[in-house]
């Protein structure tokens, strides 16, 4: 990874001085990722899109002592959420469309009908706006970042991924890191919801960068990050019928993807070259199993279509065990786990509610406040301090 950290810094300082800024980047140590100064944050802040198309905001909650939430603010992004056609409780039909930089303290969301991206700095449970950036592409769907590295994934337009370098809280692109999916035009693979792509992430090690085109092609896509950014093309692996959509890493290193098709979760190892080897697959039991997310060791993945969380644990072999689920408020999508571990914030697409979760020693979900986003409804995109 020396050789792409080595170029993105090149790249940030043609883009910074080239921008007039005059502040200078800081040294980067070439086998870890460089840090953000020192900023004040919280164990207990919780933050949720709207994805709401008259103006997408980023709502702010505490937890409180008794595992309640309490609203704190309300941040608009400076751009506008939207809606791929035939969603109901999933607008943007993604996973990672807000992320969360603890490093660098910064927040990212996505404008899906914007085509841009937001850049806020975290100062404990409050919010400040620092950028407003395109997303080089058509409705941004999720993020992924590493380090200094920050990509999105463009759903429309036959889905794209695009490259940034972080600085100084700002992104710059780096236009020779776009690559295309080329996936069916989006008049040719309808409905949108579930023939676009899912989910842009990279593997632990940050070698690698990881797409799902759920039904636009029914793969996984891995692109090898190299000195000249992301591989010209991608390493395919083909699934077909399954539906791949959002998906996480395991404590062991193993891709675990949720597969809409038949409501099931998977476990993969992903060779050098990106190509994946199934492991393990079990069945939820439930209807539209679509998000996946892990907190200390346990997996949860989230069905919309029953408004329940499944609770799964991976073995060192990826095998899988599922244990009993958890009721949610309708139209279960994405969710994220605080940052003690403690917690499961899970967004609730129907009523546009999240249902706040104590996890307990065994991984079972207790629900601890049930809270309404205002204008969340159908919106996506959850992370916690």
């Amino acid at each position: 990874m020396k050789s792409i950290w080595k170029l993105a810094m090149v790249v940030t300082s043609s883009a910074v001085v080239a921008s007039g800024a005059v502040a200078a980047l800081p040294t980067l140590n070439a086998s870890a990722a460089p840090r953000q100064p020192a900023h004040r944050t919280a164990q207990n802040a919780v933050f949720a899109a709207t994805d709401a198309t008259g103006g997408n905001t980023i709502v702010a909650y505490v937890r409180t002592a008794a595992g309640g939430l309490r609203q704190a603010g309300s941040y608009p992004t400076g751009g506008d959420g939207a809606i791929l056609s035939g969603s109901v409780v999933d607008h943007t039909a993604s996973e990672g469309s807000v992320v969360y930089d603890r490093q660098a303290g910064l927040l990212y969301t996505v404008n899906a009908g914007s085509n841009t991206i937001s850049v806020f700095a975290v100062h404990g449970d409050r919010l400040a706006l620092r950028q407003v950036i395109g997303s080089g592409g058509q409705f941004p769907v999720s993020i992924a970042v590493h380090g200094r590295l920050v990509f999105v994934l463009n759903a429309l337009g036959g889905g794209s991924v695009s490259g940034y370098v972080q600085a100084g809280g700002r992104l710059f692109a780096v236009p020779s890191w776009h690559r295309d999916l080329d996936l069916a035009p989006d008049e040719v693979a309808a409905p949108a919801f579930t023939s676009t792509p899912g989910q842009v992430s990279f593997t632990p090690d940050g070698s690698k960068l990881v797409v799902t085109t759920k039904n636009g092609a029914n793969s996984v896509d891995v692109f090898r990050l190299g000195p000249a950014g992301p591989s010209a093309a991608p390493a395919v692996t083909s699934l077909p019928g399954t539906v791949p959509f959002g998906f996480t890493f395991d404590r062991y290193g193993h891709f675990v993807v949720t597969e809409a098709g038949p409501n099931a979760v998977a476990t993969f190892s992903i060779a050098g070259d990106g190509t994946l080897t199934q492991l393990d697959s079990v069945a939820t039991g439930q209807a539209a199993t679509c998000w996946i997310t892990i907190a200390d060791g346990t997996l949860y993945a989230s069905n919309a279509g029953s408004g329940t969380e499944s609770v799964l644990r991976a073995a060192a072999s990826g095998a899988l065990t599922l244990l009993p689920a958890a009721a949610t408020d309708a139209g279960t999508v994405d969710a994220a786990a605080s940052g003690d571990g403690r917690y499961l914030y899970v967004r609730a697409g129907g009523p546009g509610t999240i249902d706040a979760f104590r996890i307990g020693p065994d991984g079972s979900l207790t629900e601890t406040a049930s809270v309404t986003v205002p204008g969340g409804a159908g919106g996506e995109g959850i992370v916690a301090s």
